[in-house]
């Protein structure tokens, strides 16, 4: 008889330490939100069922790239013991594993090997063996010396027979656990390790996230930097995409206006600059910002940029889409960049593409994308 699979994948953290001022899991990691890489690696014939923990502030957004998949979403907790919790309620597998949704570069077969662990020892826990030495210290002092031999670092997803799990949480009550192997080893019976992945790291900080070009020196007086922002369609009829209104069958999904055109142009401008991306000067938590005109954002932009002594000199930008039809807006959408920025409408340059059918955008969840920005002395 087969055992039915169920993975609960969390997602309803803030990611506070990545400094993005928005929920890190929506970022674009290769052009997609980080998030949705992780939820395609379990879109497999292995897993009967998924769960997804959101935020009552991301839970829209987080349903747009679950719910094409079939998933469920279910709003967590303020920890994310709490959220595991509010999942396990709807987990109807004979196994659940549990994997956090900021590691989205696991393999298919580490899925399959937690699973068989399952099967054959009642737990399976990603693990990697430290190779650097490990030490305690206290006030900077070594205190101690550890067997780097027997130390391992924990990874998920995590595996456990279902019932099992929902016992460890339930007797858990209310206390605060920063991973569910220590629930599972406290309740019920010591965890299972088996082998881990290096690639399968867990997005922390801003630099896991910097897998494209970064800020360079083209020379004296000149810089160049690269942008990228994408956005998840769901209700609405129009899209404003640099501070053009074009109409759609879906809108998209923002705290601001949804510009993602301008959005990925304001994060060129600024990493060109060598200045924080956008979430650190408009987070998407403050009210402030609540349906913003991107453009007066990216006039905002502007005087940061020339207070730091420079001017954009041109802007080349790509825009992945497979819709609404661009190409009768483009010259429009120049003219505003051209207005916003002051860089001549001739060195602007806006491409548009499709998918083809693939990934995030082919599958027509939303738009990516990409700008490149170089500046000059003022």
């Amino acid at each position: 008889m087969k055992n039915t699979v169920s993975v609960i994948i969390c997602a309803a953290g803030k990611g506070e330490r990545a400094g993005f001022g928005k929920n890190k899991l929506l970022t674009p990691v290769y052009g997609e939100p980080a998030l949705y890489h992780t939820l395609e690696k379990f879109n497999i014939p292995e897993i009967d069922e998924v769960i997804v923990t959101s935020s009552k502030f991301d839970y829209k957004e987080i349903c747009a790239l679950a719910v094409p998949f079939g998933y469920k979403v279910v709003i967590g907790g303020s920890t994310r013991t709490e959220s595991v919790k509010n999942a396990l309620n709807e987990v109807t597998g004979d196994i659940t594993l549990i994997h956090d949704g900021a590691r989205p570069f696991l393999s298919r077969k580490l899925i399959s090997d937690c699973i068989n662990s399952v099967k054959t020892y009642g737990s399976g826990i990603c693990a990697v063996q430290a190779t650097d030495t490990a030490v305690y210290s206290n006030l900077g002092i070594v205190t101690e010396r550890l067997d780097r031999n027997r130390l391992f670092l924990i990874q998920t997803p995590q595996g456990f027979i279902t019932d099992d799990i929902k016992t460890a949480y339930r007797l858990a009550q209310n206390k605060v656990y920063t991973d569910d192997s220590a629930v599972y080893g406290e309740y019920i019976a010591p965890p299972r390790l088996i082998e881990g992945e290096k690639e399968n790291i867990k997005l922390t900080f801003k630099q896991d996230f910097d897998r494209t070009s970064p800020t360079v020196c083209c020379g004296e007086g000149q810089r160049v930097g690269f942008g990228v922002d994408t956005h998840c369609f769901g209700e609405g009829s129009f899209v404003t995409l640099a501070g053009v209104k074009i109409d759609c069958d879906r809108g998209l999904i923002a705290h601001s206006d949804g510009d993602v055109v301008i959005h990925a142009v304001m994060d060129a401008l600024l990493s060109a600059s060598g200045l924080k991306d956008i979430g650190k000067y408009f987070p998407d938590t403050d009210e402030k910002y609540r349906n913003a005109d991107s453009g007066k954002l990216l006039r905002e932009v502007m005087k940061l940029v020339n207070a730091e002594g420079y001017s954009p000199a041109n802007l080349s930008i790509s825009v992945q889409a497979e819709k609404p039809k661009l190409s009768p807006h483009i010259d429009a959408m120049k003219a505003n960049l051209s207005k916003l920025t002051g860089v001549p409408v001739q060195d602007i340059a806006i491409a548009a593409g499709t998918c083809e059918g693939l990934g995030f955008v082919g599958k027509g969840l939303g738009i990516t994308v990409y700008c490149v920005a170089s500046l000059t002395n003022c």
